[in-house]
């Protein structure tokens, strides 16, 4: 289907632009109009040419929205398709919209909620519409949007704590390397001039800055092209190659402070969306086999499938979590009592709130120790260069006669 950027107004006059696809030009239109927009002008545009077809991205606050609207008009008995019509006419996101539009299209043409939700992974992905399947199936739709909206908002709220926690450290080390480069190139191969001419015998840290700054003025290009070599190629390696991958993502489990606390939102995170799927009706293997995609590291992933293998040979889910090794005590034994006492999906929401308090105190406490961790560090790097620059000094000082 051809695709389209368009120049359109709303009914209140205000302009808009973004893109759609659609049949023809009168198809357009139409498809404008149920928008709620008018058509002024519009060209024909390569799909694969343009970042997006639909004149903006789907952020993530987008469909936390979209999940609270839509419980909210199922359980006042709204029918879903003139639920997702009144939404579609007061979204502000362009390619939202576009979503919601074809969506509609696709209700109007007979289709259920998570068949019309299926052609749109980018805000719509695997778990969504599996979870939404079986609240269909069901008849708990509310309850699964309901817990949607929970877990994307907990997700959003874990990112933007994250982001908090790297903003802070992030700039400091870009001013303070900024400083020290600037020392490195400029300053010190003047004060280096300074004390060759004047014949002093140089202590040992002062060489090894003269030599430092040497290698930087000299090599510079060195300096700063083979940080960003290697990224490239660890980047291109990681992508073509499997097993690359996988040692990449092993590797940033076993890194100091950061793994462990990346461990835990991993298995947060699949704890969340099990429980969400198990309590909606969907089987333990499907489940788990959803949750694959999810974890976003090879090395759980890896391990989720080797579940699934051994749950599906006849093993319990607390033997086959505990055979992982990824899982803790405390976790192992939640399982089983839910197990033992046929309160599975109870205990599936123990092991969630016990990961989300988890992370939560680690996200806190790391936020609380990298500060003065950075600030310890680089001010030991700014300290050297001053005791380097400033030894030789106060030893010339020293030997002035008054």
């Amino acid at each position: 289907m051809p695709s389209y950027e368009y120049k359109a107004i709303d009914r209140t006059g205000r302009p808009a632009r973004g893109g759609l696809d659609a049949v023809n030009e009168v198809d357009l239109e139409l498809r404008l109009r149920r928008m709620g927009l008018d058509l002024i002008t519009y060209k024909q545009v390569d799909r694969h040419a343009t970042a997006f077809a639909g004149g903006g991205k789907i952020m993530r606050q987008d469909v936390i929205n979209f999940c609270f609207d839509l419980e909210q008009m199922i359980r006042s008995g709204i029918p879903i398709i003139d639920g997702l019509r009144d939404m579609r006419d007061s979204m502000d996101n362009p390619r939202f919209r576009e979503v919601l539009t074809v969506m509609t299209e696709d209700m109007e043409g007979g289709k259920v909620l998570s068949q019309c939700m299926t052609g749109h992974p980018e805000a719509f992905d695997n778990v969504f519409v599996s979870l939404v399947r079986a609240g269909e199936q069901t008849g708990q739709l509310p309850e699964i949007f309901k817990n949607l909206a929970d877990n994307l908002r907990w997700l959003d709220e874990l990112i933007s704590q994250t982001r908090r926690l790297l903003i802070l450290p992030g700039i400091t080390l870009v001013v303070v390397l900024g400083v020290l480069v600037a020392l490195l190139i400029f300053l010190v191969p003047q004060i280096a001039q300074l004390f060759k001419s004047m014949g002093l015998a140089l202590p040992t840290q002062t060489k090894v800055l003269i030599a430092i700054s040497g290698f930087m003025t000299d090599y510079w290009y060195v300096v700063f092209g083979f940080p960003v070599v290697v990224f490239v190629a660890l980047s291109l390696t990681v992508q073509r190659s499997a097993r690359a991958a996988y040692m990449w993502d092993y590797a940033k489990l076993r890194l100091p402070v950061v793994g462990s606390t990346l461990q835990k939102i991993i298995l947060s995170r699949f704890a969340n969306i099990f429980a969400l799927m198990y309590r909606s009706g969907i089987t333990v293997l499907d489940a788990i086999k959803a949750c694959e995609e999810v974890v976003n590291n090879r090395v759980i992933s890896d391990s989720l499938i080797r579940a699934g293998q051994q749950i599906a040979a006849g093993e319990s889910l607390t033997e086959t979590f505990q055979n992982l090794g990824v899982f803790p005590p405390l976790v192992i034994r939640m399982l089983r009592v839910g197990e033992n006492t046929g309160a599975l999906d109870t205990a599936l929401m123990n092991v969630t709130y016990f990961y989300n308090r988890d992370v939560k105190e680690s996200v806190d406490k790391a936020q609380k120790m990298l500060g003065p961790v950075m600030t310890v560090v680089l001010g030991g790097l700014l300290a050297f260069v001053v005791w380097a620059v400033l030894g030789p000094v106060y030893d010339i000082l020293g030997k002035i006669k008054f």
